[in-house]
């Protein structure tokens, strides 16, 4: 029998059959929804007449719109509190499991599904949600879909796709103290490109992933969307199976050694073929900024900013445009550019470990005058967790706002956005034109820790320096 890489497995494990027109019909084993794209796919549903076929394989949650400065209902925000009652409905009706506002287990649908143990090794997921592909930290092939797929899937618990192709990207070496697993994906995106991986699959390998943490993991898989990659992986191993054991919905008991048994054969073989391999030295990642209108428009602290005459011509106008956006000059140093707001949250960087080695540098440091600086646990468990840690108080000691769980500032659908032109030093995942709310707004993607040296400086800072690491 041929040697298979994960990808193939588990496509091939989920594969109903092949349509005519060459796509493939695969059955999606864990459907995640919440309350921006599922209200219309629910009203479809109604429309024909149809019912959820398997509600017991789908889970909900309110991430995207809900408040993080309010705790009680109604919320003032009109919108927000009609498509989380709405959601709440839909779940009742169709008796969908609802991690709604007051269960104590709300927050990002990507951060929620790990800490539950919904993702697991070898399956199927899907959500509507772009950043679905953090998911695959685990060995699980998982992609973001849109409204009228997230229909399909409520109506068939499955969907039709092209297949991909699978590039491995190892990441060998050592990092440096300081640099980070989102130093590392924004790396890979900016020697890739933003179009690098369209129509591939993503396999993370080498020795930096192998000694990732899970949540580190995750963070590099949420991001394999902004470099094209429809889906990003990483194959199951022992963190794995340790990080799920005793999760709500892992297997247990005498499931547990049959499952684990079965996550593992799901690893790709040894000598498996790749369509792509790409590799890295570690040591050549530094702390990695932002500095233009997409993720791959990035560098490392102590580089400069690109001048349009630097870069290929095919490259020119993006630069010119990205320049003039966000009000900077080629040839301009990234570090000590001005920020104004400082944001440590979202399904990127949300995580208890994010902000336990955030806390762990800030003690006895304050946030510069004038910079608005807000953390945001990616669920309500991370921030009882991280209350219960004392990590709340670090925070509002150094002056940050301690917020409620949601995607808050990650994106423009809930009340914290910029305002007019304001720059944001954010741990999320996109710097697009208006992501954070404002059309004017401005974003630059680092690490969390980068993001709490800019707001301790007032400017973008090698958080090395500040922090001795």
């Amino acid at each position: 029998m041929s040697s298979k890489n994960l990808f193939q497995k588990v496509w091939e494990a989920h594969t109903v059959g092949t349509l005519s027109n060459e796509q493939t019909q695969l059955f999606v084993g864990r459907h995640l929804i919440h309350e921006v794209t599922s209200p219309q796919a629910f009203g479809m549903l109604r429309e024909k007449n149809l019912s959820v076929r398997y509600p017991e394989r789908t889970f909900a949650t309110v991430d995207h719109i809900v408040p993080t400065n309010e705790s009680s209902e109604p919320y003032s925000d009109s919108l927000a509190d009609a498509m989380i009652k709405e959601l709440r409905k839909n779940c009742d009706e169709t008796g969908i499991t609802f991690f709604d506002v007051g269960s104590g287990m709300q927050g990002i649908v990507h951060v929620v599904g790990p800490e539950q143990g919904l993702t697991q090794p070898g399956m199927t997921i899907a959500c509507g949600d772009s950043h679905t592909s953090t998911h695959g930290a685990f060995g699980a092939i998982a992609f973001g879909v849109g409204t009228s797929q997230v229909r399909d899937l409520l109506a068939t618990q499955t969907m039709a796709l092209n297949p991909l192709k699978v590039r491995r990207i190892e990441v060998n070496g050592k990092l440096e103290p300081g640099v980070y697993a989102k130093d590392v994906i924004l790396h890979i995106i900016r020697k890739l490109g933003v179009n690098g991986g369209t129509g591939f699959a993503y396999e993370y390998g080498g020795t930096v992933f192998d000694g990732f943490s899970m949540e580190e993991r995750m963070t590099a898989c949420n991001m394999s969307i902004e470099g094209g990659a429809r889906v990003g992986y990483v194959n199951p191993d022992e963190k794995t199976f340790d990080y799920l054991k005793g999760r709500p919905y892992a297997p247990e008991d005498k499931d547990w050694d049959s499952s684990v048994q079965v996550w593992r054969d799901f690893a790709s073989d040894e000598g498996c073929s790749y369509d792509d391999v790409v590799s890295i030295d570690a040591g050549e990642i530094s702390p990695t900024v932002t500095w233009g209108i997409n993720p791959a428009q990035a560098v490392s602290i102590d580089e400069s900013i690109p001048s349009v005459s630097e870069v290929n011509p095919s490259d020119q106008e993006s630069v010119r445009e990205a320049l003039e956006y966000m009000q900077l000059e080629g040839g301009t140093p990234i570090k000590g550019i001005p920020i104004d707001v400082a944001f440590i949250g979202s399904c990127t960087n949300g995580r208890l470990s994010d902000l336990e080695e955030v806390a762990s540098r800030i003690h006895g440091k304050k946030v510069k005058e004038g910079v608005k600086a807000i953390v945001v646990p990616g669920s309500q468990i991370v921030s009882k967790l991280a209350q219960q840690r004392g990590l709340d108080k670090v925070f509002i000691e150094a002056g940050f706002e301690w917020r409620n769980a949601g995607c808050s500032m990650c994106l423009a659908m809930n009340p914290d956005k910029l305002i007019g032109d304001q720059l944001c030093a954010s741990s999320s995942n996109r710097n697009f034109k208006g992501r954070q709310g404002s059309p004017t707004g401005r974003t630059m993607l680092m690490s969390p820790t980068m993001v709490a040296a800019a707001a301790i400086c007032g400017v973008v800072t090698d958080s090395r320096q500040i922090f001795n690491s």
